[in-house]
């Protein structure tokens, strides 16, 4: 019987998502509960943003507080909070200047504006055109679909916006080939989520960046869904020994709150200047608290090494798995970023977990992707590797 929620939900809005027959009404940590107050694990997290958990009384209490004082003055005035967290991203990464959007999209649009009105400062009009990976993922505004290596996040909305050409992931000579002088930047993702929880070679990332400084290329990772903690470490990049010249953040920077964030070395500032970009409600004093609060969590709670350990746990688990079950193809990922290539349809795996109280999601049709909240425990991990056990056994 589908709910009444569900009922309302089809006749007035864009049926833009293919929903689970699901309705979700309050959260806790890793669980959540639906309209019939049955209980679910949760490993999707939001797709990898609830960093803290459902309901973090973290990210609760700074919001709550924020509250009372100041909700929103636009960017025409400075803010406590939105100063206090630039300058935390700025300390613990390679960057020196943040531009606060609302999403990841946004975040990904500052930076291709960036790097193409730096290279015009510098290199002159020609010089425009950013190489992005094939399977990339960068968002659905028109800026970032056409950015986006995947032809069916693409079609339909064509003609695109030009100055983007793909290449295969994890193929340094295919980049090599692919730049001249037309070429002014790229952009990727150090380890593909939706494009199916690609980990690279361990010196892929290290090659790119030799690519990029031969050819005075800015090199763009896109760190919206790896990053903040769940690979393990704070930043994705940080696993492959380079120094990116402009990163985006989102989704796990809010906990669930809105923001996004463009981050850049020093030199690229004065192509940013005013009038040339800008947002109304970016890093807005509520939105901005809250994930001020998130980051000071994971740098001081553990909560970045936890991610590391339960990582590790599960995707051994996981390994498991694979040598008891011939459908399990592969293990991918890193931290709490792990995907299942998967013999047949995910979809049904992903309905029978749901049945049994558990949500996981599939990208590619066959990946399972597990995203979970960093707060993750070994006894939840347990729950789901039992889930999947019976899973597959039944199959």
């Amino acid at each position: 019987m589908i709910s009444h929620t569900i009922d309302r939900a089809e006749r007035f809005m864009f049926q833009t998502y293919k929903r689970a027959p699901l309705t979700l009404v309050r959260g806790d940590g890793c669980r959540v509960w639906d309209e019939q107050d049955k209980e679910y694990l949760d490993f999707v997290g939001g797709i990898a943003v609830c960093a803290l958990g459902h309901s973090s009384p973290v990210i609760s209490a700074a919001i709550c507080e924020q509250s009372k004082k100041l909700v929103h003055v636009s960017n025409l005035y400075y803010t406590q909070p939105q100063t206090e967290l630039a300058q935390l991203l700025i300390e613990n990464s390679f960057a020196e200047r943040v531009f606060f959007s609302n999403s990841g999209a946004e975040a990904n649009e500052a930076a291709i504006k960036l790097a193409r009105h730096y290279s015009k400062d510098h290199y002159g009009p020609n010089r425009h055109v950013i190489l992005t990976m094939e399977n990339s993922f960068h968002g659905r505004t028109m800026a970032t679909l056409s950015a986006t290596g995947q032809e069916k996040i693409r079609k339909g909305f064509e003609p695109l916006l030009e100055g983007f050409r793909y290449v295969p992931f994890n193929d340094l000579q295919a980049l090599k080939a692919a730049v001249d002088e037309s070429v002014c930047a790229v952009l990727l993702e150090p380890i593909q989520g939706e494009g199916g929880i690609v980990v690279p070679d361990s010196d892929y990332l290290r090659g790119v960046r030799q690519i990029c400084d031969a050819h005075n290329l800015l090199l763009i990772v896109d760190e919206i869904q790896v990053g903040m903690g769940r690979t393990g470490k704070l930043f994705a990049y940080q696993h492959f020994g380079i120094t990116p010249d402009i990163m985006t953040l989102a989704k796990a920077l809010g906990n669930g709150l809105p923001i996004g964030a463009m981050l850049a070395r020093e030199d690229l500032k004065d192509s940013l200047s005013a009038g040339t970009h800008a947002t109304t409600f970016g890093g807005s004093p509520l939105i901005a608290s809250g994930a001020l609060a998130l980051v000071k969590s994971l740098l001081n709670d553990g909560w970045i090494d936890h991610a590391k350990d339960m990582g590790n746990y599960f995707k051994k688990g996981l390994l498991d798995l694979q040598r008891q079950y011939s459908r399990i193809q592969e293990v991918r990922g890193l931290g709490l970023i792990l995907g299942l290539l998967v013999e047949g349809e995910g979809s049904e795996i992903v309905n029978a977990c749901m049945d049994k109280g558990f949500l996981i999601n599939c990208v590619q049709e066959r990946i399972l992707r597990f995203v979970p909240p960093l707060i993750v425990s070994e006894n939840e991990i347990d729950r789901l590797l039992n889930c999947l056990d019976e899973i597959f056994a039944e199959s």
